[in-house]
């Protein structure tokens, strides 16, 4: 760490700009760009990031960068204890006379702060009314010292920032002894409305409001700075400066802290603000202080997590965000983009429907910016001339593609054959050009799925739509969901296998105790360790659900990232722990069996070829059912073979040094690893290249983490509904009473109390099970036709879809009533 030439230790704030964050870090460079976009920032100098490393350099303390990995504990406490170079402290010394020896405000402005995707907002200190320039000087040193807290290494860690190349420069400014101060972003942070400004003020200095001391004034501007919202504040704190140096928290008395900005104030405010953001090309985050009239620009960075600006959706966009939303619950990585989402089932769903007349169903329905997912946008689909034949082409296919054929079809049965080749390779002794075209392969096998799908779909809706006419005729619409429940599907196959697993814990009562008491995780070590269930053979029967069920997706048939059950086989143990209590489930075969002979009861099918012809058309959307979802099952079965292909690039790309963890992996597309074209030996340029764009999409993901894909309240919206807790879409007929229950992915299944009410955000088949021990099944997304919904009427459960907000509006823990004939959710005393 040598100083260069080039840049002083230290020069004033306004000789830096963009160009020069190496140098003067982020803050100081924002604030070097607002004073050259002619904005009030109050005068002041940087102490450079040459200063910061000739200082270290200076103390001996280049070894504690040794290896990459430095100890945060030691560096912080060797720089603040560190003395300063001569030149450096005269140079801050003259720099504070040049500032006429004002008290000032003293900030840290690190390589890697207040840039998009990592505010580091709070992360290093600040020091507010340092007084003469020992103070100075001393404050300087103690905001290098910052930049290895607790919470800044976690912070960076994060969002996978490099902590041996993070420099840190610092600002300092005249202290303005505001009145008035606190922030403006320039769009909404909730909305993400980029045409509202959004200004919070509290009395004294900033700091009350930005360290949450206080309840401030919420103002919600027009960009002109016309109030359209105005909520007071409390003023619980007001934040004052010390006239020998430092600060003090005062209580303030009467109404002190609670007079409202001025319009005028309110105006400049926006101003600035659109200034502000105008000059960078992307909303601030910004803070202020008003001092005898005059508003001042204290700090300005890009801000972060803001959600995509909300959009009216169209009547058939909010179809497609219906099921869209539950297809995509998570915010899918690049490599979900690039291979099994944007090249697999997605696609063969858009090769369908567009065959069939409509386009647009599955195009384009993901924004991304610099290779991240930030939004999922619904398409638009609609139909063209072509369409006008559907209906032909789909009794055609109906009549010559018999539904009750598709398994002996030559292409499922070639499907399967290559599949089962694919599964039985090893990762790990392929070559790399072998494990580069795996993917290729891997979505290859889906060709033939969507020929069985385009050919055999249209008998299951035609069977579907048989049935259901035939039954509302006839005025028992009621008997649906048991006579269509009565399909033998892999699914249900699933469900008997966890049953019998529960079986024998029952009959073990040391598994019995430790199923009782014992997390998944310790289950499954007590188990796979042999000391507990050797006797019923438990671990065996694991190991063999898992290899024939292990294949199903875990949160999206469209992703690759997320491990598939058999990755998580804690998960099963909590499914078999949601059925160890409940006594073994009756067949739904039986149930479908006693419905059917209850409709041929009917007095219109008294005739031997009525009931006939009836039994036919039941047996015909049972086998409907069986297809819809055995053809989800089976289609998937390339899944895990391209997602242990891709973790294994990963693993020798982390042996190359360029992936800090295989999973990393999943940040870059396959035609970045691609360009590697022998992991033993990567040219520098390359593997920095992709160890630069896998930490850069980590952070900007980390950014993102709480904000959602898609406002589901733009698909779902609000109903008039009373005193009622949420609302939804009637899904499954019937009342329920009950605990609330929020689970949230696989990890939560066994939380789920029997009689308890289900609330989730959506599901996928490998959910099934838990619909047998609620009472009700609530969720975020999906509709009539979803799999939650078909699910809890085959189980005769009341269901709500498409509340939105459920999972955040119903508390665990809380007693509600769940109407599924009209979508309300109640509380209950």
């Amino acid at each position: 760490m040598i100083p260069t030439a080039a840049t002083p230790m230290v020069a004033p704030l306004d000789a830096f700009g963009a160009d020069d964050l190496p140098a003067v870090g982020g803050k100081a460079a924002n604030l070097g760009e607002l004073l050259r976009a002619g904005l009030p920032v109050p005068p002041g100098f940087v102490v450079t990031t040459d200063a910061y490393a000739a200082a270290v350099d200076g103390a001996g303390l280049a070894d504690l960068f040794a290896g990459g990995d430095p100890d945060p504990a030691r560096l912080r406490a060797a720089v603040e204890s560190a003395p300063v170079p001569e030149g450096i402290r005269a140079a801050i010394t003259d720099a504070h006379a040049r500032l006429g020896g004002v008290p000032v405000a003293v900030r840290s402005s690190a390589t890697a702060e207040d840039l998009p995707g990592a505010a580091f907002a709070g992360q290093q200190d600040t020091y507010l009314n340092v007084v003469g320039a020992d103070g100075v000087v001393d404050a300087v040193r103690r905001c290098w010292a910052s930049l290895w807290t607790d919470r800044a290494v976690a912070y960076r860690r994060a969002r996978s920032v490099d902590a041996a190349g993070v420099r840190i420069a610092v600002v300092v400014q005249a202290m303005v002894e505001s009145e008035a101060a606190g922030v403006m972003f320039t769009a909404d942070p909730v909305s993400g409305e980029r045409g509202r400004i959004v200004v919070e003020s509290g009395r004294g200095l900033g700091e009350a409001v930005v360290s949450g001391l206080v309840t401030p004034d919420h103002y919600a501007l027009d960009r002109q700075g016309r109030v359209l919202e105005h909520r007071p504040g409390r003023a619980e704190v007001v934040v004052r400066p010390v006239p020998g140096g430092g600060i003090v928290h005062e209580r303030p008395g009467g109404d002190e802290g609670r007079s409202p900005l001025p319009d005028g104030v309110l105006r400049e405010l926006a101003r600035y603000g659109r200034a502000a953001a105008e000059h960078f090309g992307r909303p601030q985050d910004m803070e202020w202080a008003l001092a005898a009239g005059r508003v001042s620009i204290v700090q300005s960075r890009p801000m972060t997590a803001l959600p995509p600006e909300s959009v009216p959706l169209n009547r058939r966009q909010r179809l497609m965000a219906t099921a869209l939303s539950e297809y995509v619950p998570v915010r899918p990585y690049p490599m979900d983009v690039d291979t099994w989402l944007g090249r697999g089932p997605a696609a063969m769903m858009r090769d369908i429907t567009h065959e069939y007349g409509i386009v647009g169903a599955f195009d384009g329905f993901l924004r991304e910016e610099d290779g991240v997912v930030v939004e999922l946008v619904p398409p638009a689909p609609h139909p063209v001339p072509r369409a006008l034949l559907t209906p032909f082409r789909l009794v055609h296919k109906a009549r010559t593609r018999k539904i009750t054929a598709w398994r002996e079809d030559p292409r499922f049965l070639d499907f399967l054959r290559r599949v089962e080749e694919l599964d039985a390779r090893d990762p790990a002794a392929l070559t790399w050009p072998e494990l580069l075209a795996v993917p290729d392969e891997a979505i290859g096998l889906l060709d033939p799925c969507r020929e069985l799908r385009l050919d055999y779909l249209p008998g299951m809706a035609v069977s579907l739509a048989r049935l259901t006419a035939a039954l509302t005729l006839l005025g028992r619409r009621g008997l649906l969901g048991d006579l269509t429940g009565g399909a033998h599907t892999r699914t249900e196959d699933a469900n008997r296998a966890l049953q019998d697993l529960a079986d024998l814990v029952r009959g073990d009562a040391g598994l019995l105790e430790l199923f009782a008491g014992a997390s998944p995780e310790e289950v499954l070590a007590e188990v796979r360790g042999g000391r507990v269930g050797a006797g019923t053979g438990f671990a065996g029967a694991l190991d063999a659900f898992l290899r024939e069920f292990g294949r199903r997706e875990t949160v999206s048939p469209l992703l690759v990232s997320p491990p598939t059950l058999g990755e998580v086989p804690e998960s099963v143990i909590g499914l078999v722990r949601v059925m160890v209590d409940e006594p073994r489930e009756e067949d739904p075969g039986s149930r479908s069996e006693r419905a059917l002979a209850t409709l041929l009861g009917h007095p219109l099918l008294r005739g031997r070829r009525a009931r006939a012809r009836m039994t036919r058309w039941v047996r015909a959307a049972q086998y409907g059912m069986a297809f819809r979802e055995d053809s989800h099952f089976f289609f998937t079965a390339p899944l895990p073979a391209l997602r242990r292909a891709l973790l294994e690039m990963g693993r020798r790309l982390t042996r190359a040094g360029v992936l800090e963890e295989e999973s990393q992996v999943f940040h870059l597309r396959m035609a970045e690893v691609a360009q590697v074209r022998d992991p033993g030996s990567i040219p520098v340029e390359t593997a920095d290249r992709l160890r630069s764009l896998a930490r850069a999409r980590s952070a900007r993901r980390e950014e993102l983490t709480g904000v959602r894909l898609l406002d589901l309240a733009r698909v779902y919206p609000r109903r008039s509904d009373g005193n009622a807790l949420a609302a939804g879409a009637p899904a499954g007929s019937g009342r329920a009473t009950g605990t609330v229950r929020v689970v949230r992915g696989p990890d939560d299944f066994h939380r789920l109390g029997a009689g308890e009410i289900l609330v989730c955000p959506t599901t996928n088949p490998s959910w099934t099970p838990l619909f047998r021990r609620a009472a009700a099944v609530v969720a975020d997304t999906g509709s009539m036709g979803s799999h939650a919904a078909i699910v809890a009427r085959e189980y005769g459960i009341p269901a709500v879809m498409g509340t939105g907000n459920g999972t955040s509006i119903l508390a665990d823990g809380a007693r509600v009533t769940v109407d599924g004939d009209t979508g309300l959710i109640t509380e209950e005393p």
